[in-house]
């Protein structure tokens, strides 16, 4: 079987060539035509050797989830629908804001957590998803987004932060749509390094995070091995709320997760922890929710994210209503805890936080999708 070589990092590229008896180098120049140019066709990779570039069709394939749908909100937000195989989609979501782009990635088909308001969680576990269907999505959508770089550009060079956001498209990437990353560690910390790399995609490790809801050895795996950006779902205050919400926490409960994140920090390129916090009415937005908050994370450097819940069918639960929300974020701000509330975004495709995967099942389905291929795409 061809080797995808998508699936593969710096270290496990240069591993390949050298089992064909070919310099580092040539890890490098690959690397950068397919994460810096997007170029699958072997054939036009310009800069490796000709002898190489007729070798590679016959040991190699750029193979990547195949396009099912693409869907674009009023308000700009941009979904694709992925097919991994054997009947299996995921979703991955662009959200373009004045001074970012944001790129949200799935890491499994489904998810085995069973967080009680995640649509997600409701589809069930199905597989992990490798490296390359991981990174494959940041390609599909630098693809459709025009991101890609023009071959002869300036390669390598890693943009100053003022300047990131001017060059690029996608400037930041979270990993936070359909499953939990860290139960798919070692394929996750795989494509982490590839958007890090300098000579593949070359993201900053303040602008890629990623978002657990708590699996602790994890995390700290995380912080020793390749640390970026951290989210924390933390939906709950107390134990036993989020023992109903997140049954993770039953085996890491918010003692051994809040010590956790204070490890994280010793190496984190942030100097806080983001905790995202779903607004379920009636469940988790007292006052008396939002003062055990404070409690909860008074020794670590925090801010909070506040996400409007997106009610999907048979949800069980229902969205905060909007004064609550506010008067929430005001009293953890009066604690000095900075707070956000996140905007609602791509309703209309079902793209929200929360929503990925609503409709997976019959959309794959549906005999009229078209699906994109690579030969399209390298034609």
């Amino acid at each position: 079987m061809k080797q995808n070589l998508l699936e593969l990092d710096a270290a496990g590229l240069t591993a390949w060539f050298a089992a064909l008896g070919e310099k580092p180098f040539r890890a490098k120049q690959v690397l950068r035509w397919l994460h810096q140019f997007g170029e699958a066709d072997f054939g036009r990779m310009s800069d490796v050797a000709k002898n190489l570039r007729a070798q590679l069709p016959e040991l190699a394939e750029v193979r990547l989830p195949q396009v099912l749908r693409d869907a674009t909100a009023t308000d700009g937000t941009r979904k694709w629908l992925l097919d991994v195989g054997n009947g299996n989609a995921v979703e991955c979501v662009f959200i373009p804001e004045e001074n970012r782009g944001t790129l949200c990635i799935s890491t499994q088909a489904g998810c085995a957590l069973d967080c009680a308001f995640c649509s997600t969680g409701k589809q069930g576990f199905n597989r992990n998803l490798t490296t390359g269907e991981i990174i494959g999505q940041l390609w599909w959508a630098k693809h459709a987004l025009g991101d890609f770089r023009m071959p002869g550009a300036a390669v390598g060079r890693r943009p100053a932060e003022t300047d990131f956001c001017a060059e690029r498209i996608i400037s930041n990437v979270v990993l936070m749509g359909m499953g939990e990353p860290l139960a798919n560690y070692e394929n996750v910390v795989a494509a982490l390094r590839l958007m890090l790399d300098d000579n593949a995609c070359g993201l900053s490790r303040r602008r890629v995070t990623v978002s657990t809801s708590g699996i602790v050895p994890a995390i700290d795996r995380l912080r020793d091995e390749c640390p970026v950006a951290l989210a924390v779902s933390l939906h709950a205050p107390t134990d036993g709320l989020r023992d109903r919400l997140l049954p993770i926490n039953r085996k890491y409960p918010l003692s051994e997760l809040m010590a956790a994140c204070r490890r994280y920090l010793e190496r984190s390129p942030r100097d806080f922890i983001t905790f995202e916090y779903v607004m379920l009415d009636g469940v988790n937005d007292s006052t008396e929710h939002a003062r055990a908050l404070i409690r909860l994370v008074r020794d670590v450097p925090c801010k909070f994210n506040l996400i409007p819940f997106n009610p999907f069918p048979a949800a069980g639960f229902a969205r905060s209503p909007a004064q609550r929300v506010r008067r929430f974020a005001e009293i953890l701000m009066q604690a000095h805890i900075v707070t956000t509330t996140r905007k609602t975004r791509g309703e209309d495709i079902d793209a929200a936080c929360g929503q990925l995967a609503g409709h997976v099942r019959d959309r794959t389905r549906r005999g009229e999708t078209r699906i994109v291929t690579i030969a399209e795409v390298a034609s």
